[in-house]
């Protein structure tokens, strides 16, 4: 590796009980040779500089620097075989940033590893994979990564810093809006300091936590290839550029089919962090049109993982010929992660929706309970947070930190957030249609300016109808969305129920061309600088912020979630923001559960300690060959 100039002279190394290493260094050799001697200028000018394996946004990491491997893993797992799973929908490229102009292939972004990886039984921890060590300031003001010298792409060709910062180069260019904004917002300056040494010096006013961990997921790409090839990273692309991962793209039909292959030279095999992943040999994406073809070709066995979404299906459809007969295994698996808050999203950038009166009204006639018993089988829950986790989730009157973050932004919120108990959604009888909340939902939108006609419809002053259309593409939620339009129709709201093709359907959504949708929101254990990109003002149109959600109180709370010092007030903020958000109504909050529901062909093993945080079927289940064998002998695979 190379060495680095010697005005960075080191002193006073030591390594603390996580494995980082603290030094103290001043700015050139001979401040150095004054702390040796005891100059009392030294004190002046130095800076303590922590040097690590890995980085935690909150406290310690789990794995230390001379981990073999990760807890949860089998590393002695065989390796071979093909997994091979199911999408919707359909794709026309493969550049996952070119979302705009496009649509971007499942995983198409896998074969880039990024500088620093997570671990799925951790919280906020990121780990070297490209790199050795990092080092930064206790003020965080730079991070150098020192990167590894054994890497190289799938072509051969080694990696080195002139790929790190020409890749940093292309995403500030013509990266995703979001993502290119992002980091030019984050990073001031930025140099390849030898082959194997970049460093990123942050804006000042770029928030403190969130900067080496954004930094470390940066994906790695080929600076050779682009300049080859003159390619664009926001223009769609069949061929993208090689990347150092442990797979490649292997084939691609347009809209059918994608297969992922293992690169038989893949230089990080060893690599701690990688032991006992990777397990296969290819991984096989089938598209179908719906989630209804896709279920009947994983019966007939043309693919061979499946997870379920559908509670009708788990319910009442696992019982055809290859489970009964053995050859398909039905599993729950527990599931710690964060649930996706999912509901019917209104989009506040049309004016029929800025009344929140309005918005209640039309959300007091979705019943959780009639669905959830009647269509759902009673496998759920009703979602009330964003965040359903108990240390993230507002409960009750705000109090302690809480209260006096939501004080800070007083000016901005009704005086309900500080004398009301946080949102709950409303509760709903056993008939499909609960009149009680039809009355409430009439007195709402009487006060929003609507008043029953003589032809049954809501009328504002005007006369003018409120005109709602619902897109939808998956003729499977037809049978839960129905009676929620029949409802909306008793209300008296001019309904249409409009599903489309999924191209047209991401076409609009894409262009926020929608009344209403079925929706999410992607949340996390740990926030940071991403809550104001979900839900500010300022990227209010982007596509990871479907209702276009914009509050000033937010935007404020959500600086300080991004700077938070330590997890209690990084959650305090977090408990004000789904304070806010329940009370803004912005989405009917529908259903959430904390189980997976699979089904694979009797051939996938799994370590028996699954962590809290991942089902990691794609990375360290593996194929046991002999049973792949039985099956494929008994005719179980097309």
């Amino acid at each position: 590796m190379q060495k680095r100039p010697q005005a960075r002279a080191i002193a006073l190394k030591r390594e603390n009980e996580t494995g980082r290493l603290i030094y103290l260094i001043a700015g050139s050799s001979i401040c150095f040779a004054g702390l040796m001697f005891g100059s009392a200028g030294f004190a002046e000018t130095q800076e303590t500089v922590i040097e690590s394996h890995g980085y935690n946004e909150y406290g310690d990491l789990k794995y230390g620097p001379n981990f073999t491997h990760l807890d949860y893993v089998t590393p002695d797992a065989p390796v071979g075989g093909e997994v091979s799973i199911s999408w919707s929908g359909t794709f026309d490229n493969m550049n996952p940033f070119a979302t705009l102009s496009g649509t971007p292939g499942l995983m198409s972004s896998m074969m880039w590893e990024t500088l620093m990886t997570g671990t799925d039984d951790e919280v906020g921890s990121s780990y070297c994979l490209l790199c050795t060590t990092i080092e930064y300031p206790e003020d965080q003001s730079w991070v150098i990564f020192n990167l590894r010298d054994d890497v190289v792409f799938s072509d051969g060709t080694p990696m080195t810093a002139d790929d790190v910062i020409y890749t940093h180069e292309l995403i500030r260019e013509q990266s995703t809006p979001s993502y290119r904004a992002g980091m030019i917002q984050l990073v001031e300056s930025y140099e390849a300091i030898g082959d194997y040494t970049v460093k990123f010096s942050f804006s000042d006013d770029a928030p403190v936590r969130g900067r080496i961990s954004q930094m470390g997921g940066q994906p790695i790409m080929s600076k050779a290839w682009f300049e080859e090839t003159g390619a664009r990273l926001d223009e769609p692309l069949m061929e993208t550029s090689p990347g150092t991962g442990e797979y490649m793209i292997g084939s691609v039909d347009p809209g059918r089919q994608i297969i992922y292959s293992r690169n038989p030279d893949y230089w990080g095999e060893n690599v701690p962090i990688n032991v006992g992943r990777g397990n296969y040999d290819s991984i096989r994406i089938e598209y179908f049109a719906d989630s209804s073809a896709a279920f009947e070709a994983f019966k007939a066995g043309e693919f061979t993982f499946r997870r379920e979404t559908s509670s009708l299906n788990w319910a009442t459809a696992y019982d055809f010929p290859a489970l009964e007969n053995g050859s398909v295994v039905r599993d729950t698996l527990d599931d710690g992660t964060l649930a996706a808050a999912t509901g019917f999203v209104f989009n506040l950038r049309r004016a029929k929706f800025q009344d929140r009166n309005v918005r209640r009204a039309l959300g007091l006639m979705f019943n959780f309970t009639w669905t959830n018993e009647n269509l759902q089988y009673g496998l759920f829950q009703q979602r009330e947070s964003f965040w359903e986790n108990d240390r993230l989730k507002a409960t009750g009157l705000p109090e302690g930190r809480e209260l006096e973050i939501l004080e800070s932004v007083r000016e901005f919120l009704p005086t309900e957030i500080f004398t009301e108990e946080a949102f709950l959604p409303h509760q709903s009888g056993e008939r499909a249609l609960d009149r009680n909340n039809l009355r409430q939902a009439l007195v709402l939108m009487e006060a929003g300016g609507y008043t029953n006609g003589d032809d049954g419809l809501l009328r504002d002053a005007n006369g003018n109808t409120l005109d709602v259309e619902f897109l939808e593409t998956r003729q499977s939620f037809d049978r839960v969305i129905t009676p929620y339009i029949e409802n909306l129709e008793r209300l008296g709201v001019n309904i249409t129920y409009n599903r489309v093709d999924p191209s047209q359907y991401q076409a609009r959504t894409q262009e926020n061309d929608f009344d209403m949708i079925f929706s999410y929101y992607l949340n996390g254990l740990q926030e940071g600088r991403g809550l104001d990109q979900r839900y500010g003002c300022e990227d209010k149109d982007d596509i990871f912020n479907p209702a276009g959600h914009c509050s000033e109180a937010v935007d404020a709370i959500a600086k300080l979630v991004a700077d938070a010092k330590d997890y209690d007030e990084m959650s305090a903020g977090v408990r004000a923001v789904d304070r806010i958000m329940r009370h803004d109504y912005f989405m009917v909050p529908v259903w959430t559960q904390s189980k997976n529901w699979v089904a694979y062909y009797d051939m996938y093993e799994y370590p028996s300690n699954l962590p809290e945080f991942g089902l990691g079927y794609l990375d360290y289940w593996w194929i046991n060959q002999d049973k792949a064998d039985a099956l494929t002998a008994a005719g179980a695979f097309q």
